[in-house]
This record gives C-alpha cells, structure tokens and sequence, in this order.
C-alpha cells in the first residue's frame, strides 16, 4: 500500500490472495444485488470476497487472515463480508466482531487509509501514515523481521508510481509496480516470495490464486487483475462503470 496524499494517483494497493487451490471463486465483477455500486473477487465456497473496489467513492476495502483467538464454531460467520460492507461505509463495518475469526482489514479512500485489527478479543485502529506499507497475516513487521517484506518493501518504495490516470495495457501503467506485484521472479516457495504455492503432505495445494492491483485518483479508479500468478500474460484491466461520484 503507497499512500501519496499529493501526488497525481494517491493511493496504490497490490494484493495477493493466497487460498487452496480446490477453493472455488470467480474472478471480479458486480455481483452483489445489496451492493450493486462494488466491483469484487467472488468466494463461492463462503461467500463474499478478499478485496471490494467502490468506483463511485474512490475506494478500496481489503481482508486479510490475522492471528489471536478464534470465534467458537457455534457462532462463527464468514470474513467475507467485511470488505464488501467497509468498501460501503468507509468504514469499519458495525458488526458483532465475537463472531469472526482474527483478521486485518484494511480501508483505503483519498481521504487517507485506515487499518483495523481484530485479534478475538479487542479491536484496534490505525490511520497509515504517507510511505509505503506492507501488511501480512502478522501485522506490519519490519523488514528485517521478515524475508518477504525485507525484500519486496524497499524495491515497491523505489519503484516509480503511476503519474497519471490513463488507459492503456497494465504493464504501460503500471511499470515497475506490475513486474513485482507478479513475483520479480522470486521462486514459488523462497522465504521471500511474494507469489507462492506449497504443496502440503495431505496433498493439498496451497497457492496465490490471484493479484490485485488498484489506484485511487480524484478523476478515477484503475483496478487490474491477474487470475492466474503463474502466467503474468493473463494481467488485464477489470471492466469498470462510468465512474461518476456514488
């Protein structure tokens, strides 16, 4: 996440959804009858999705896995609708939080970005400040406390971000930003790998099934998408409304 209050496109997101590879998914579009304005990744299995575009407020809602204690089977909802509310409301959703897992939830605007953290237990709140961050399923670490982000976070902060909201190919767009967020050619399963897949003694797959990346502007929303990390030649732009204000 690069947040540039000033700058041309001030707000940059890359995602990585990484699930098994037998879960069931759609790639983004409007699916949603009591969302109709969100744009979003579909989990057929739980329903809801990882990451929800707003293209009419300028906004992005993100979830992802966190640590801490989990909700009792009994009870326990689906994360998946976090995002789809948050990229709603702009906010953190009002919900009962007893009922879900521990998670990070993340919620960008060009009036600034937010991250939430839910543990089980307490709920707590942070405005990121301009740079660049990098949330993983532990929080924010430092980069010499983990190999991925001690890795990926210097070269995306180095890496010259889009300066204008035009069309175009994704790699046109967004250069550099393109080339990392599809791996840089990390190997699947190095400490350091943004993009993994790890086959487990059960045999199932675990992988990244997808990429997202995302760009708020005053004059838009450029949101593109990579359904198979395995082959950088699937990026494509996601098909957006004409993008009035919501």
């Amino acid at each position: 996440m690069s947040v540039e209050p000033d700058a041309e496109v001030p707000v940059l997101l890359a995602g990585v959804r990484d699930e098994f590879v037998a879960r069931p998914w759609m790639s983004p579009a409007a699916y949603w009858p009591d969302h109709p304005a969100l744009i979003a990744g579909r989990d057929l299995l739980a329903g809801g999705t990882w990451l929800a575009v707003n293209p009419g407020t300028r906004r992005v809602a993100a979830l992802l896995n966190g640590g801490g204690r989990p909700a009792g089977l009994e009870v326990r909802l689906s994360r998946g609708d976090l995002p789809l509310k948050a990229a709603d409301a702009g906010e953190m959703p009002h919900v009962d939080l007893s009922r879900y897992d521990p998670f990070y939830l993340v919620v960008a605007g060009l009036d600034g970005v937010r991250l939430w953290t839910w543990d089980g237990e307490r709920i707590s709140e942070e405005k990121l400040r301009r740079g660049l961050h990098v949330i993983v399923n532990t929080g924010r670490p430092a980069e010499e406390e983990n190999a991925r982000v001690g890795y990926f976070r210097p070269r995306f902060a180095q890496a010259a971000r889009p300066a204008l909201m035009t069309g175009g190919a994704p790699e046109r767009f967004w250069g550099d930003w393109l080339r990392l967020a599809s791996g840089d050619g990390v190997p699947d399963d190095d400490t350091r790998a943004l993009v993994v897949r790890h086959a487990l003694d059960d045999g199932r797959v675990y992988a990244s099934l997808s990429v997202t990346l995302v760009a708020l502007a005053e004059s838009g929303v450029r949101y593109d998408f990579l359904p198979f990390p395995e082959d950088p030649r699937t990026w494509h732009t996601v098909d957006i409304p004409a993008q009035g204000r919501g």
